[in-house]
């Protein structure tokens, strides 16, 4: 009797979704790895060896997964947007609650901010992270305290506006926390006392 060719079984789709939750697992897993390379050593230095070796992986993984280091950083920076508009969710209008957020967000990530910025003038592909990052910081500022400044004319809008990027800029968090050795509640004092000079028109 002749036998019949059969098919073989169709792939079970629970195999399907558990390889692509493995696989983002692992991408997680190595901009995890990446970004903690950023945090304590210098861009240029930071090898997809170590990074491969660090995660687990090999680096054609990582290759496949991001293309290059450059792809890497640019899902690194994804993981950190997300991660400080998270911390500085904040209702529009609160100065108190817009202190505290930023405050708790530089102590969360004040030390990949300060490393990166300290090397935007040598790589450029880090000056675009840092122009970036400035835009959102200005655009976060802009909206925190969108009640504060509405009815304003233009030029002193732009005035005050200017000065709340300023006093709650990650520098002045640094000499106040790192320089001079303050406790966060009396960052967030400082900067608040600032922000409530700006506002005033002061």
């Amino acid at each position: 009797m002749k036998k019949t060719k059969t098919s073989p079984p169709p792939k079970r789709p629970y195999n399907q979704t558990a390889r692509a939750e493995a696989a983002e697992a692992t991408a997680a897993r190595i901009v995890d790895v990446f970004y903690g390379f950023l945090t304590s050593d210098w861009y240029d230095s930071i090898s997809l060896d170590s990074v491969a070796k660090a995660a687990g992986v090999t680096v054609p993984t990582i290759l496949r997964r991001f293309g290059s280091k450059e792809g890497l950083l640019e899902a690194a920076k994804e993981k950190m947007e997300r991660e400080v508009e998270a911390r500085r969710a904040v209702k529009p209008g609160d100065v108190v609650a817009a202190v505290d957020s930023i405050v708790n967000d530089y102590e969360a990530a004040a030390d990949i901010m300060l490393r990166i910025m300290a090397q935007e003038d040598r790589l450029a592909v880090l000056k675009e992270l840092t122009d970036y990052g400035r835009m959102q910081h200005r655009d976060w500022v802009e909206a925190s305290f969108a009640p504060q400044l509405a009815g304003l004319k233009p030029a002193e809008r732009e005035w005050r506006l200017d000065g709340l990027v300023t006093a709650l800029d990650i520098y002045v968090w640094k000499v106040l926390r790192i320089d001079r050795a303050r406790s966060p509640p009396e960052v967030a004092r400082y900067m608040r006392n600032l922000v409530k000079g700006i506002l005033d028109g002061q």
